[in-house]
């Protein structure tokens, strides 16, 4: 699918995006000249807390809300974190995101999929992956975490239903638009700590935990068999 970067970004009009990379990533620019059996020294470089506060300096911002951190000492896996998007069903949510970064990065892309549980056509509802072009065909060596937090949030407000990752949600996005955005909110609110969401459907989550079923896979059943309580009974009683 086709994502280009928020138009209303101001990082980006100001000249502070991909085209002119601020210092602080220089690191960056430097592999692009590298010959690849310097990689792994180069990766193992982010490893020290100089050049990591310059990167956090650089993608931690208030103004977009997102972040990155660091798993492990060695730069190879990070944990991303971004706001939902206001006047979307996923505002007021915080979505945490797993960032693996390949040896052969920034020349291919990092492998990215949502921790948090979120129901998007292009974010698979089961296991978090992203059906995004710049993580795959459309990746740049050019472009960094933030690109790719920014992109992600832009996701979430302009999801492409004829390109899923999810088909089930990416059908209730289109032939039920209320819904979609009512069951969206729910996950929102379930997953992400988004602010209270529809007192039906929370009912009818609360009856079916009630006959002994596990909350996780009611919340699914309900939100893929269109909220039909006889309907989500039997997939529950089929698995």
């Amino acid at each position: 699918m086709a994502i280009r970067g928020p138009d209303n970004m101001s990082e980006f009009q100001k000249g502070k995006g991909i085209r002119h990379m601020p210092t602080e990533f220089a690191p960056f620019t430097e592999l692009s000249e590298k010959p690849h059996s310097e990689h792994r020294q180069f990766l193992s470089s982010w490893s020290s807390m100089k050049i990591w506060k310059k990167c956090a300096k650089m993608t931690n911002t208030s103004k977009n809300q997102i972040k990155v951190d660091l798993v492990d000492e060695n730069f190879t896996e990070l944990r991303g974190e971004i706001a939902g998007p206001p006047d979307t069903p996923y505002e007021g949510g915080r979505y945490q995101l797993e960032i693996k970064i390949p040896e052969t990065y920034p020349f291919n892309p990092p492998k990215v999929r949502f921790i948090t549980k979120i129901w998007h056509p292009n974010i698979s509802s089961v296991t978090g992956a992203i059906c995004l072009d710049i993580l795959k065909d459309q990746w740049a060596a050019a472009m960094t975490l933030r690109t790719v937090l920014l992109s992600l949030q832009a996701l979430l407000a302009a999801a492409e239903p004829d390109d899923p990752q999810d088909a089930v949600v990416a059908n209730q996005y289109k032939q039920n638009p209320e819904m979609f955005k009512q069951t969206a909110r729910l996950w929102a609110h379930v997953y992400a700590g988004a602010p209270v969401s529809s007192p039906e459907y929370t009912k009818k989550i609360e009856n079916l935990c009630a006959m002994g079923f596990d909350r996780n896979a009611v919340i699914v059943a309900l939100s893929s068999k269109s909220w039909d309580v006889e309907t989500a009974t039997e997939l529950l009683l089929s698995n």
